[in-house]
């Protein structure tokens, strides 16, 4: 669905924790998540923890978004 939204002209930020799928169905701009039940926060961890972790990575996919690319590219995460 990510190449066909793009395929559009609207850029598109697929945020997975299962990267080599992300790159098999042809994403172009990927970040990494935590994991599968909870992509973008940990609940062991601290609501303040949790804010810190989704306030980090979708900072990082809208900094993906202005980035220009020519192929497919994962971004770094900090955390």
């Amino acid at each position: 669905m990510v190449k066909e939204i793009e395929k559009t002209g609207i850029t598109i930020v697929q945020m997975a924790n299962l990267i080599p799928v992300a790159k098999t169905v042809g994403s172009n701009r990927i970040v990494p998540t935590i994991s599968i039940p909870y992509p973008l926060g940990d609940p062991a961890t601290t609501a303040e923890e949790q804010f810190k972790l989704r306030y980090h990575r979708v900072g990082v996919a809208l900094d993906a978004l202005t980035t220009p690319i020519t192929e497919q590219t994962v971004f770094k995460v900090k955390f």
